[in-house]
This record gives structure tokens, sequence and C-alpha cells, in this order.
């Protein structure tokens, strides 16, 4: 150990209590700016979780023209011809995916391809005595499904793939369930626009944890779908895609829309809205870490002012020595430096600690049961490297004053 490094010891040893509490206030900026990130990034992939149980990354469906009600162009010529249009109706246009095999085919040889299922919806009633209700009706590829969404880990009673086996079977969310005044094993007749009327058993209550979801939402198998409405064993409505990763689905979209002629979405195009609530609150955590982190900095800052100023003559009788400038600079950052050593590592474990405790604490919605908490290596080194730099720069900008004193003046004084 040189002399330099030797009197930073020195002069940190002969104040403990001021080196507890510089110490401390490291340890708590740093503990707290992982808590705060590990939280905010627990409660984003929270939210996306919950969003995507009903929500595929891509989806393909086939749109409706924009224009339905032209149904007579007007003539190019000018030719002062009167046309008289009586009881106009809109012509029908062709709806949902009749042939999904081929594109399911296509769409599965791309990379990044995660999982894949299709699906029936419409909107039907559902009735239960005089209780009529408007409900969504999923049609469902019960295997791909569960690959796509991880649907049996919400279901709150019954099995989801007992779908594949009761053809008369029916899954509720759990507030369509509680309007209708329904449980387990009780009769409900579903009513489609078409005046089609339906008994189906319900088998199971699911809890997504999304309540618009949870109180429209009903699910049955696909192949009782297409017999339900009358449609061919490879009809659907949507075609449902789950990538790798979520945030490139923009890029995969555009790929998927050059492979067919159906409508191909991203799910940022319609939920704009969750996209910019996740960029919010991790603005919002990096603000609140990084001022943390900075009041702890000013921490640092005046407990190595107040050290300078007390050792203000030893520093002269070092410069009167013949050590330079930049020894008392490197004796008072080192001090800095092994403050936020310490506090640093002490930092990274107080707030891991703290997240452990926080990630205990019962919160019960969807398949969560305790607060949401990520633990991101990425936070943990971010962390020490943030606190050991501005730690740095809070014990240098002391050193540096102290290394411009003139040890006459001081001496003298």
């Amino acid at each position: 150990m040189n002399t330099n490094r030797k009197i930073s010891w020195v002069h940190l040893s002969s104040k403990v209590r001021q080196l507890l509490v510089a110490v401390l206030s490291v340890t708590f900026g740093i503990s707290m700016y992982i808590f705060m990130n590990s939280f905010m990034s627990g409660v984003n992939s929270a939210q996306t979780q919950i969003t995507f149980t009903s929500m595929s990354h891509i989806r393909i469906y086939n749109d409706l023209p924009t224009d339905v009600n032209n149904i007579l162009q007007p003539s190019k010529k000018d030719d002062n011809t009167l046309v008289i249009v009586n009881n106009a109706r809109n012509i029908r246009y062709t709806e949902g995916i009749k042939n999904t095999e081929p594109i399911k085919a296509s769409v599965s040889g791309l990379k990044n391809i995660s999982a894949i299922t299709e699906q029936l919806n419409q909107n039907i009633f559902i009735r239960n005595g005089v209780t009529k209700i408007n409900a969504s009706l999923s049609g469902v590829d019960v295997e791909n499904e569960d690959h796509l969404f991880h649907t049996a880990d919400y279901m709150l009673q019954g099995n989801f793939f007992d779908l594949e086996k009761r053809a008369d079977g029916i899954i509720l969310g759990v507030k369509l369930a509680q309007n209708l005044g329904v449980g387990m094993d009780d009769n409900i007749t579903v009513l489609t626009s078409d005046g089609i009327s339906r008994i189906f058993k319900i088998i199971g209550i699911i809890e997504t944890g999304s309540a618009s979801v949870d109180k429209t939402r009903a699910i049955i198998s696909i192949r009782t779908a297409r017999q339900l409405f009358s449609k061919n064993r490879s009809y659907a409505t949507d075609i449902l895609i789950n990538i790798d990763d979520f945030n490139k689905s923009k890029e995969v979209s555009k790929k998927i829309a050059s492979m067919t002629d159906y409508k191909v979405e991203a799910w940022q195009e319609g939920n704009a809205q969750l996209d910019s609530a996740n960029v919010l609150r991790n603005i919002l955590a990096v603000a609140v870490s990084f001022t943390i982190l900075i009041v702890a900095g000013f921490g640092i800052y005046n407990i190595m002012n107040m050290t300078v100023n007390e050792k203000i003559k030893e520093i002269a009788i070092l410069k009167a020595m013949g050590f330079n400038s930049s020894d008392i600079v490197e004796i008072f950052l080192t001090q800095s430096v092994i403050i936020g050593l310490i506090g640093g590592f002490t930092g990274l474990a107080f707030g891991y600690i703290v997240s452990m405790i926080v990630d205990q604490i019962p919160f019960k919605i969807g398949s969560f049961t305790t607060l949401p908490i990520d633990y991101s290596p990425t936070d943990y080194v971010l962390a020490f490297v943030f606190g050991l730099l501005i730690t740095a720069i809070a014990g240098y900008l002391p050193a540096r004053n102290a290394s411009k004193i003139d040890p006459v003046a001081i001496l003298r004084g």
C-alpha cells in the first residue's frame, strides 16, 4: 500500500461515525435505485402479461372494405345521365378466413415465431332464466390456445383442456358468470345473431385479471363454434401469433403481410396506450432512481467537503513536505471510492433484500399472488456503476479544491 492510500485509510478509520453515515447514504441510494427499477419493471411485465392473456402479438384477420355504402359508382362521362336507386342494399362481403391452414404453415416457417393459433370470434347473447347478457364467444384450438396465452394458468375452476372432450362445454369469465348468476355445471343458453340457440354446460371459470375481458368472454372449442355458426372445418375469424420478443411485432408483421392478402396487425397498432404507458412508467422509474442517487451524491459531497475542511492544516503540511496536487486529489478521491465500494456492495444486498420482502406481499390479480418484482441483473450492474461514479465525482470536487490551497497561507493563518 503506497503512502497516499495509507493516509486515506487513516482519515477514514479516524472518523468511523462519519464513514458510516457516508456508506449508509450510498447504500440507501443504490438500494432504492434497485428496488424502484425492479418494482416498476415488474409492474410493466405484469401489465403486459395480463394484456397478452387475451391479445396476441400479431393478428391476421379479414378486414372489410372502408367504403361499404358506395354500391353504384358514378359515371365518368358527363352524359347528363340520371340514375335513380330505390331501396339500396349494402353488398355482402366475405367475412373471416375460409382456409387458415396454408397461412399457418407459411407463418410457422418464419424465425422468432413462438406460437400460432386460430380463433372463431362472434358476438352472442347468453341467457340464464330471465337474465340475458351480451358476450364475446371465442371458439379456440385448445392446445395451441394454451401454448399462446397459457390460458390453463388462469382457470379458477375446472380444467381448460376439458373443452376438447365436451362439445357442449363452455368456459366463462369470472365477472360474466357472476353477472349471470351461474356456476360450475350450470346450464346456459347461447343465442347467435342468426337466431340459433344452443344449451351449453359450464365446465370452467376463468380470471385473466383484465376486467373488460372477464365480464364478456366465453370460450368453447373451435370445432363446436364452427358447427354452431355453420362454417367449414378450416374457417376462422382470426389467426393469432406470438413471437419471441413482442417489441419486434411491427417488423415481423411486415414480413407476414407480404405473404397474405389478409390484414396483418401488430399489437401496437390497436394498443398504443399500453405501449405509451410502459414507456412513461420506465421514464418515471429512471427519473426517481437517478434523483435518489444524486441526493446520495450530495450527501457524499457534503461529507467529503467537511473532511477536507477539517484536514485543511494536514493538507498544508503534506504539501509543504513535498506532496503535489495530484497526491492530494488521490488521497481524498481514494476515500470517496472506498465509500462508494462499501456502500455499493451493501446497497446491492439491501436492495435485493427489500425486493424479496416486497415480492412476498400478497396481491391477487389474475395469476399473480404477490406484488410483481423483476430481478434484472442489468439493474444491479447499473446501480453499482452509477453509484460508484456519482460517489467518485462527489469526492473529486472537494479534493480538487483542496489540491489548490496555498500551504504557506494556511500555516501562517
